[in-house]
């Protein structure tokens, strides 16, 4: 076999077939991520819950594989709740994040009994409050605690920090007026706390770290208010292989040393342990994906550098403009061929930074031959734009060696539905 093969699929044929660019997801890796999360930590330990974080990758199919897998999920706007709600996800499995939900997005959320809100800010609970008082519904939060921790990742993927838009500060005076206010509430009730403290992280130190400021908190608002913590959330962030040397270690190498924690911890403080819930996202399907471009352009400089143009880049992978996020990319067409040449893949679009991978080495190749770039499931189709008016790329879902379409490629008339 001459080409590629991606969860069974020859990746050329598929590249013909639905045209590039073209956003290409194994449905059983993601399977065996989630089976992962319910065999090493939901069966393994007691009083838990998961939870994906579905920004990393939402459609309407993706929520029905989530829920068939029995996992509940995490959303963090009033678009990704509607399509849980049109794929039939059970709203009661749903937990709601966001730093500035609208008025308009509670009311959805509340009107239809989404499980958890998180509550990122202390005048947050107001919105809530009248919104379920008008609506006569029972809503249950969680406050988002920023633990005041800077983990090891980009610095716009770090989020426990105290200079954060996320979050409520752990100062005495906020965590004080925050319980204060949510023990007052008729319709709202707080039933513990949550945290994220980063994105892509290879170590476990500040979850760990992240624990032991959480259950102090735990313990201080027991003795203090009499509060007992039902539920807390430790968020997730665990990181996977894109290049170099990354790898995506097994969800036990976090969960298990989180547990161990949270019961050294509560038994240190009496404390009973409370119902523990992990958010991963990036970790479940961004392994699971790969994206195919077809090769244009290509520019030779002269003792400075080869450039590779591609019918994608920045509208449908926007990370490496970003986050200088790094990939690995592979001529699949070729793949089988000796890497002779380094060049630069650059993206279509009229921008200086739409570089997608420097310093790539491949065969020689010529317009027409087909690059994949691995591990573009998560964070790519959804933050996927139109930029340069550059329709969105197909998805197609592999299952068991067999394609199928779950997101139609847009067309110029998409692009224009919403234009007066």
């Amino acid at each position: 076999m001459k080409n590629l093969m991606f969860a069974g699929c020859d990746i050329v044929k598929l590249a013909e077939k639905y045209k590039t660019p073209l956003y290409i997801m194994s449905e059983d890796y993601i399977v065996e991520r989630l089976r992962e999360i319910k065999n090493d930590f939901l069966n393994r330990h007691e009083k838990t819950r998961a939870v994906y974080a579905s920004k990393a990758f939402l459609t309407k199919e993706m929520a029905r594989i989530v829920h068939r897998e029995g996992i509940g999920m995490d959303v963090v706007s009033g678009g990704e709740l509607y399509t849980a709600m049109k794929a039939e996800f059970p709203m009661e499995d749903i937990i709601f994040h966001g730093n500035n939900k609208t008025i308009d997005e509670l009311e959805l959320a509340i009107e239809n009994n989404v499980g958890r809100i998180v509550v990122d800010h202390i005048e947050e609970m107001d919105l809530i409050e009248e919104i379920a008082k008008e609506k006569n519904k029972k809503v249950y939060i969680l406050f988002r605690i920023s633990p005041g921790l800077e983990s090891d990742t980009h610095k716009y993927i770090q989020t426990g920090q105290v200079d954060s838009k996320f979050g409520i500060p752990l100062t005495e005076k906020t965590i004080s007026s925050a319980m204060e206010k949510a023990l007052n509430l008729e319709f709202t009730e707080l039933l513990g706390f949550h945290f994220h403290i980063g994105s892509q992280l290879s170590d476990n130190e500040n979850h760990i770290k992240a624990i032991d400021i959480m259950t102090k908190l735990m313990k201080k608002v027991k003795d203090e208010y009499g509060f007992i913590t039902k539920e807390l959330n430790t968020g997730g962030g665990y990181g996977i292989h894109y290049s170099e040397d990354e790898h995506r270690k097994p969800l036990s190498y976090y969960t298990d040393s989180i547990m161990i924690e949270i019961e050294k911890q509560c038994k240190s403080y009496d404390l009973e342990r409370p119902l523990i819930i992990i958010e991963p996202g990036r970790w479940v399907v961004g392994e699971a994906g790969m994206t195919i471009y077809s090769i244009g352009a290509i520019k030779e400089i002269p003792g400075i550098r080869t450039y590779i143009s591609i019918d994608g880049g920045m509208p449908d992978n926007p990370r490496p403009s970003l986050y200088e996020a790094k990939y690995e990319g592979v001529i699949i067409n070729k793949i089988h061929e000796e890497p002779t040449e380094i060049v630069t893949i650059a993206g279509k679009c009229c921008e200086s930074g739409d570089i997608l991978i420097w310093d790539l080495k491949i065969p020689k190749v010529e317009r027409g031959d087909f690059l994949g770039v691995l591990s573009t499931g998560a964070y790519n189709y959804s933050m996927s734009s139109n930029y340069n008016r550059i329709p969105r790329p197909a998805v197609v879902m592999i299952t068991e060696g067999k394609d199928r379409l779950i997101v139609k490629r847009e067309t110029y008339d998409d692009i224009l539905r919403n234009d007066l």
